[in-house]
């Protein structure tokens, strides 16, 4: 038998415990946190949610927040998965400061954490990590873009209750195909039914009992599915998130601009109060064309802003009594034809949609586990946060995620290996021309000596000696 049962040893000495080296961009947001006293800043706001005595040991309030960050920047979609991660990882135990004879938090820990924690404080943690960035001039305020994506919430099609009833979807078509005079109707048949029926999946008469925040609403693929709302806006000087908000999946563009603006320019307010920096206070708004409106942009530009909200291909409008209107679209329309306005759309296209992809493609959260618009916006606002901290790091340390030092030791083996293409193509065309040289001199060389050589031999033949 070449595998033996091994038993493993009653006591082990710390200092022989394997160590790791900690990641460098963990280490290094680390000592940024450090450095700011975040942990402390996090024991203070959460003080009231501990007890001296009673209970069960609680999670630190540093290491939760510290938990949620890992969720980004490792991609994690849930909290089950973070806890597996941080188990799975030295390195994430050393960013979490965990010994390795502590036992991580598992996901029950985390997620009654959370539950604990009202909606407040993780506001808290999300503008002390904005105001950190704009100390140090990560925010100008001047330039605010704003947009919206779906997330596919935790709740089913088939587990939909009439609100009026709280029957299923079952249970109603059975009754309607009763109504219309089939006796013992079939699956068949009751898709036949449901397939003649308009407006089947209104949020007016339908709802999901688990989560009733979540509405029937198409994703960007096609599908139809129970969804959430998020909308966050943008520095578009800096690329700094201002703030996130969740709302319902079927509320419209133009009705969701009103709180996110409000929460953004908010932050910005507190933000010069707190601040030594030259913050401006929202002067430009800048969004695609779902937040079109004739009536937005007159409430807009009343309110002193600036527009820059493209404009989708219409027919040409009808603008009776609707005067202050028409010059606030007209007014827009002359901005976004600019070439400001063009500079801002493109910027637009790369500060505000690269913010959304790290947040909900590469950071985990475009299907959420939680229920509630409370709950998915703690999560929502510690992940921004984090995208906020990646970029402090991109411009502090040159590196904004972990997975980004793989990338630039790609980048640099294709440097190095494109440099030495370059100089060996240089090397072989400097030594073709040296060769190439070399056998012209001596062609040269030879033409030189027989013209030498000619006359002695024409002496020599001739006999004159």
């Amino acid at each position: 038998k070449r595998t033996r049962d091994r038993q493993p040893t009653m006591w082990v000495a710390t200092t022989d415990l394997p160590t790791a080296a900690s990641h460098p961009f963990y280490a290094r947001l680390n000592r940024l946190l450090s450095e700011q006293r975040f942990d402390d800043f996090v024991e203070q706001a959460c003080a009231t949610f501990y007890a001296e005595t009673m209970g069960r040991p609680g999670l630190p309030p540093g290491i939760y927040f510290r938990l949620l960050f890992v969720g980004y920047f490792e991609g994690l979609d849930s909290e089950r998965g973070i806890a597996w991660r941080a188990a799975d990882s030295l390195t994430l135990r050393d960013f979490l400061g965990l010994a390795l004879d502590e036992a991580p938090p598992d996901h029950s820990t985390i997620s009654r954490t959370r539950r604990l924690m009202d909606l407040e404080t993780h506001r808290a943690v999300f503008s002390w990590i904005l105001e950190r960035l704009a100390s140090v001039g990560l925010v100008k305020g001047k330039t605010i873009g704003i947009d919206a994506t779906t997330l596919e919430a935790n709740a089913a099609l088939r587990t939909i209750v009439h609100r009026d009833t709280g029957e299923s979807y079952q249970e109603f078509l059975t009754k309607l195909a009763e109504a219309s005079g089939i006796k013992t109707p079939m699956r068949a048949a009751l898709a036949r039914l449901d397939r003649k029926r308009k407006k089947k999946g209104s949020n007016d008469d339908w709802k999901n009992p688990h989560d009733p925040d979540a509405k029937i609403t198409k994703m960007k693929d096609g599908r139809t599915h129970f969804a959430h709302k998020a909308e966050h806006a943008v520095d578009l000087k800096t690329g700094a998130i201002l703030t996130v908000t969740v709302q319902p999946a079927n509320q419209g563009d133009t009705t969701s601009l009103d709180q996110t603006l409000a929460g953004a320019v908010d932050h910005l307010l507190d933000l010069k109060q707190t601040t030594d920096q030259a913050i401006t206070t929202a002067e430009e708004v800048v969004t695609d064309k779902g937040y079109h409106s004739r009536r937005k942009i007159r409430e807009l530009t009343e309110a002193g802003f600036r527009t820059y909200i493209s404009e989708p291909d219409r027919p040409r409008q009808s603008w009776r009594g609707q005067r202050a209107e028409r010059d606030a679209v007209y007014r827009n329309r002359r901005r976004i034809r600019g070439a400001r306005g063009k500079r801002l759309l493109r910027k637009r296209g790369e500060l505000l949609e690269r913010p959304a992809a790290h947040l909900y493609e590469t950071g985990g959260m475009r299907r959420t586990h939680l229920r509630g618009h409370a709950n998915i916006l703690k999560r929502l606002l510690v992940h921004a946060g984090a995208c906020n901290l990646g970029l402090w790091m991109r411009t502090t340390f040159g590196v904004g995620t972990p997975r980004g030092l793989q990338g630039r030791v790609a980048v640099l083996l294709a440097v190095l290996h494109t440099r030495w293409r370059y100089l060996s193509s240089r090397l072989s065309a400097f030594v073709t021309a040296y060769d190439r040289h070399r056998a012209t001199n001596l062609v040269s060389s030879s033409r030189a000596l027989a013209r030498c050589a000619l006359p002695e031999i024409g002496t020599c033949t001739t006999g004159c000696q």
